[in-house]
């Protein structure tokens, strides 16, 4: 009769918990499903090793080691722990029960004992990195909720190791330390108890486990644990191709009624599934440059920001209540949150833009990836970020001061300077030993060398294009540059929001480009040669695209290029986020650097896939930064810890912003900064 009681009891919660669990999971696929559709791009190839390697193999997580360690432990055991849940939940209605693995039972229970303690132990671990070392990235919010996922963790492991332990009590039997190793030592210590009072606190802990298990399943949806329902789906359905691309604009779409994104609802439905897939572990925010120096964007809490938004947004809108699973809304019910101060019925809903997300964190913004990079669900902030720019920009007309400027000079004279764009060749009659000859002064050329706006009108800028110059001259290079003709490449304009000007410079290049017959390109800039490479083609570009360093390191193979003079210099090589990140060339500037004599290459702590931005992308080269600590003084001091004599780079924006850093520290008579065609150029024999 108990048992029969045990069971409808076990029923009736069980079933409840489901019930709240299935309505709770539908209200977010209700949700998602308010973002606009996209066409889905199969690559099952890519989309299945992207899971395999980031979800499966947890490799991302693995960029803080203990932290790794742990999830991987928590993530592996959860799988396990959950077959021997159904031999648990099994025994509290059949005395005794085992799976009927026949002698091999034992090293099931042995797998489940080991697993159980192991997940244990990194739950305790993981509430000493909250709660002990008080890390800061996990330090941003205090609700409660962290806290209740290690107490139900912890009570949930323990309580598995307490049912088993008091079973064996319960069925007289003698513990078994071999193979049940840690319930073995809990019949042990209780084996005076008697077989009845082993029964009541064998079913005791049951019921613990199974509450706990419920409680928790319940709890997932509604918090950050939601992103052990999401993280898988979010990176399969993932956007395949170059990271960092950005979503065109149709402007001939007649039914738009806004260009960006400037309610919730019109993010992309996978845009959308990033929201509830994130894990507040606060990797992005830690690694942003605009987080660690002052500015207000947290890339995080802009997510988390965005994802309470949508819930409250979308109950409204679905007429589901995102806490409790009511198929219909109580339009009498008073909504608080994000501004929500009346009932559903008269409700006024926040704006995205505004209440929720301010300005000044979109234009913190360098778009450097870094946020993107570390994390471990594959969460994409950047182009979340651009969406809202265009929305200002485009729609609303609303930005920096610095930024209309901006728009205006590169629409008027195709520079940010607005400098006439006659002007834009003088930089090659400053060297009488390079040959720089424009399309129409020779007859054929294998290279289009684009110059770009830093190089062409910028006089720091334009010392690195002239020892590029002297360097193709070198290696027998037949090349050939626009000149006047040349253009903006517009990068910088659309992750300033700028879509409709970047779209008209894009159209315009290309039409240039496929009128001179330009089969291969060639940029000192590394902004450019990513937007060619990687976006251009989407407009109709058919070229192949070679950032400068590429093509040194191959002529240097091929012995072209020589360097054999010593160049004595400690260099602290900083990494650029487009040639970078958004490309992933690390090794080949190092490799250029250790061929040259006498140059000792220096790493800072953050490099490669971790280094820190140098503050100029996104737009921000050409705008003040008015909260916290200037970006490009904490590269810079980063830099300057490892005593170099040079700090050395690949983009004319890295350098300008580095040779700013040691001015405004006042070591720009010691250290110097140069850009890697210039160490090479030095080193040339003759």
């Amino acid at each position: 009769m108990l048992l029969l009681l045990n069971f409808l009891a076990f029923l009736a919660v069980t079933g409840y918990a489901v019930y709240l669990f299935a309505n709770l999971v539908y209200s977010r696929y209700l949700f998602v499903k308010l973002g606009k559709k996209t066409a889905f791009e199969p690559n099952l190839k890519e989309r299945i090793n992207t899971v395999l390697v980031n979800g499966f193999g947890q490799r991302k997580l693995f960029k803080d080691k203990k932290s790794g360690l742990m999830h991987l432990v928590l993530f592996y055991g959860f799988f396990i722990i959950q077959i021997g849940l159904i031999e648990i939940i099994i025994k509290g209605f059949i005395i005794g029960y085992e799976f009927p693995f026949g002698a091999a039972h034992k090293y099931f229970s042995l797998l489940q004992e080991w697993t159980t303690f192991l997940m244990l132990c990194a739950v305790v671990y993981g509430f000493y990195r909250r709660y002990g070392e008080k890390l800061k990235r996990l330090q941003w919010k205090r609700d409660g909720k962290a806290a209740f996922v290690y107490i139900a963790l912890i009570t949930l492991t323990i309580s598995i190791l307490l049912t088993l332990g008091f079973e064996t009590v319960m069925l007289g039997h003698k513990p078994d330390f071999v193979y049940a190793p840690f319930s073995g030592v809990i019949a042990a210590l209780f084996s005076g108890v008697g077989t009845t009072a082993g029964t009541v606190l064998f079913y005791v802990f049951w019921w613990v486990h199974l509450l706990t298990v419920l409680s928790f399943m319940v709890f997932v949806p509604q918090s950050k644990q939601a992103h052990e329902l999401f993280a898988m789906f979010n990176i399969f359905f993932k956007k395949v191709g170059p990271v960092g691309k950005l979503r065109k604009i149709d402007f001939e779409d007649e039914e738009a009624e806004e260009f960006g994104v400037g309610k919730i609802e019109n993010f992309t439905q996978q845009q959308l599934i990033d929201l509830y897939a994130c894990a507040e572990c606060g990797r992005c925010t830690n690694m942003c440059p605009a987080s660690v120096t002052g500015k207000t964007l947290s890339p995080m809490e802009l997510i988390v920001k965005m994802r309470d938004h949508l819930t409250e947004k979308g109950a409204v809108i679905t007429s589901r209540s995102p806490w409790m699973p009511s198929s219909v809304f109580d339009p009498s019910a008073t909504v608080t949150g994000w501004g929500f101060q009346e009932t559903a019925a008269t409700l006024e809903m926040p704006s995205l833009i505004g209440d929720v997300i301010t300005e000044e964190e979109l234009w913190a913004c360098t778009t450097c990836r870094n946020c993107e990079d570390q994390c471990p669900v594959a969460n994409e902030h950047v182009d979340k970020i651009i969406d809202l720019r265009r929305y200002l920009v485009l729609t609303e007309g609303s930005m920096p001061q610095e930024a209309t400027r901006y728009f205006q000079n590169i629409e008027r004279q195709s520079n940010p300077w607005g400098i006439n764009r006659e002007e834009r060749i003088k930089w090659r009659e400053e060297r009488d030993d390079i040959e720089v000859p424009t399309v129409n002064e020779v007859q054929e050329f294998e290279y289009l060398f684009w110059v770009g706006s830093m190089g062409s009108f910028d006089k720091r800028s334009q010392k690195i294009v002239q020892s590029f110059a002297k360097i193709m001259n070198v290696a027998g290079i037949r090349f050939a540059i626009l000149g006047n003709e040349e253009r903006n490449s517009g990068d910088t304009a659309r992750r300033m929001g700028n879509e409709f000007l970047f779209q008209q410079l894009c159209q315009e290049n290309i039409a240039n480009f496929q009128a001179y017959g330009v089969r291969k390109i060639i940029t000192i800039d590394p902004h450019a040669y990513n937007t060619f490479k990687n976006e251009y083609p989407e407009f109709g570009l058919e070229a192949e695209v070679y950032h400068h360093t590429e093509l040194i390191w191959k002529w240097i193979q091929e012995g072209r290029i020589k360097p054999m003079k010593e160049v004595k210099e400690a260099i602290a090589y900083h990494d650029s986020c487009y040639l970078g990140r958004y490309n992933n060339i690390y090794d080949i500037p190092r490799k250029i650097l250790t061929s040259i004599p006498g140059v000792k290459v220096l790493e800072m702590e953050r490099n490669k896939e971790d280094a820190m931005c140098c503050g100029a992308g996104g737009g921000m080269m050409w705008q003040e930064e008015t909260q916290g600590k200037r970006i490009n003084i904490e590269r810079t001091e980063q830099a300057l810890r490892l005593s170099p004599t040079m700090i050395g780079s690949n983009c004319p924006y890295c350098l300008t912003m580095l040779s700013d850093g040691t001015k405004a520290k006042e070591v720009e008579d010691q250290v110097k900064t140069m850009d890697i065609v210039e160490i090479v150029e030095r080193s040339l024999a003759g």
